[in-house]
C-alpha cells in the first residue's frame, strides 16, 4: 500500500505470491479515509499480510509524513487485527515506479492514479526481496 493524503495505491501478489501487481487506487477527496474498501479487497484477495510504504528520511529519521502513514495504517490494523502488518521504507519507490511507467510508454504525470498503484507494486517488490 502506498499511502497519500489524495490517493492510495494497492498492489497484491498473485495467489502464489511470486509477482505484485497493480490493483486499485483509492481517491480520498471524497472525504473518505479508504478503510473499508481495503478491508473489502484484503478480504477478496485472501490477504495475509498488509505492506505498507512509510517513507523514511535520508538520515534514516520519522517525520511528520510517516507520522501519519503510521497513524492510518494503525486503524486499518484495528480494522484487520488478523492480519500482521509491515512498514516497508518507500523512498524512492514513486520515482522508481515513474520511471517504469516510462519505460513501458506512459505518461505518469497524467496518469497519478496509475503512478500510485505502481508505487505500491514497487513497495511490494521490496518487501518480498526481503523476505527471500
Amino acid at each position: 500500500m502506498d499511502y497519500g493524503a489524495s490517493r492510495i495505491g494497492i498492489a497484491a501478489t498473485d495467489d502464489f505470491g511470486i509477482m505484485a501487481h497493480p490493483v486499485e487506487t483509492i481517491d480520498l477527496t471524497d472525504g473518505s479515509d479508504g478503510l473499508v474498501r481495503i478491508s473489502e479487497i484484503a478480504a477478496l484477495r485472501k490477504v495475509k499480510t498488509l505492506v505498507v510504504g512509510l517513507p523514511i528520511r535520508l538520515d534514516g529519521s520519522e517525520g511528520d509524513s510517516a507520522k501519519k502513514v503510521r497513524d492510518y495504517a494503525a486503524k486499518l490494523a484495528g480494522m484487520l487485527p488478523h492480519l500482521p502488518l509491515v512498514f516497508v521504507d518507500e523512498a524512492y519507490s514513486t520515482m522508481d515506479a515513474s520511471e517504469k511507467l516510462r519505460e513501458a510508454g506512459k505518461n505518469a504525470r497524467k496518469q497519478k492514479a496509475l503512478i500510485d498503484q505502481a508505487a505500491a507494486v514497487e513497495i511490494l517488490n521490496r518487501w518480498m526481496e526481503e523476505i527471500s
